[in-house]
This record gives structure tokens, C-alpha cells and sequence, in this order.
């Protein structure tokens, strides 16, 4: 009895990695479908491609950047390498702090941590990053908001199923 006492205590310290990974990635597939197709539609952004590139940005430099809003594999590849990473980065991060809450709370404090992102890059580190400032909107705001809410729903979710085959 004390065994299992003890293995559910430590359990809930810790997190189903499998399933904070599949959030930041699952998230950030969201975060990026949004950006892409709202942008261009919504911001006359030059092309599906330009938020991308402003990721690629970050690892190769500012003369990435559009124009031309053009695909171009390296540099879409540079970019899903840098946002994947933070993607994942970002889902292991939230598990962490969501674990051992409730999914309404979770998907909450997701957004809340997601916007603190939004802050961060949009905000702080334009001085880095000066391209980031032509995409403060609304439409940031609400990808970043979706991203949150996306990765911490996807992490409860999947370490619950998790739980629930296990027993504990």
C-alpha cells in the first residue's frame, strides 16, 4: 500500500514527456497555421511565407525577410528547426507548471504563460530583433493566446489517457 502511495506521489511530480513533446509540437503547428493564413489575409503581410521567415530571421538574419514573401525550402527549413524547438520547449515548460491541475486551470495559466512569450519576443527582445515589432496586432495576441490554450488542453489531455491505462 505504501508503494503505491509512494509511486503516485512521484508521479505527480513528474511529467509524461511524450505528451508535453506532442503539446509544443501540436501547438505550435496551430500557432504557425494561424499566423500564415491570418497575416497575409488580415495585415497585408507579402505572402503565407512571411511569418516564417520572420522565425528564420532569428537563426540566419535580417535579410531573410521579406520581400520577396516567396517560399524557399532553406530558409522554411531554418525556421520550423527554430520554432519547433521552442514549440517543444514551450509545451515541457507548461507541463511542468499544469501538471497536477485541473484542465480548465491548465488551459488558463497556458494562455497566461503564452502571452508572457508574446511579451517577451514582441517586447523585449525587439532591441535583437527589430522585425518583431511590426507584428504587435491582434492577430499575434490571438495566435499566441491559441498556442497556450492548444498546449496545455493537448497536455492534459494526452498524460490523462496516460493515467487512466495505467491506473495511477
Amino acid at each position: 500500500m505504501a508503494e503505491i502511495a509512494v509511486e503516485r506521489h512521484s508521479r505527480s511530480q513528474s511529467i509524461d514527456w511524450s505528451a508535453a513533446i506532442w503539446a509544443g509540437v501540436v501547438g505550435g503547428i496551430v500557432f504557425m497555421m494561424l499566423e500564415m493564413i491570418m497575416a497575409p489575409m488580415f495585415t497585408g503581410a507579402p505572402g503565407i511565407w512571411a511569418p516564417p521567415r520572420m522565425i528564420d530571421a532569428i537563426g540566419l538574419g535580417k535579410e531573410v525577410l521579406p520581400p520577396p514573401g516567396t517560399f524557399h525550402l532553406g530558409a522554411v527549413m531554418v525556421a520550423m528547426m527554430i520554432h519547433f524547438t521552442l514549440s517543444i520547449a514551450f509545451g515541457i515548460a507548461t507541463a511542468f507548471i499544469v501538471r497536477n491541475m485541473s484542465t480548465g486551470a491548465a488551459i488558463g495559466v497556458g494562455i497566461v504563460l503564452a502571452m508572457l512569450l508574446y511579451f517577451f519576443v514582441f517586447y523585449l527582445m525587439t532591441p535583437v530583433w527589430p522585425w518583431f515589432a511590426n507584428a504587435r496586432n491582434w492577430i499575434s495576441i490571438f495566435a499566441h493566446v491559441m498556442f497556450g490554450a492548444v498546449v496545455a488542453w493537448w497536455y492534459k489531455a494526452r498524460a490523462n489517457r496516460v493515467e487512466e491505462r495505467t491506473g495511477i
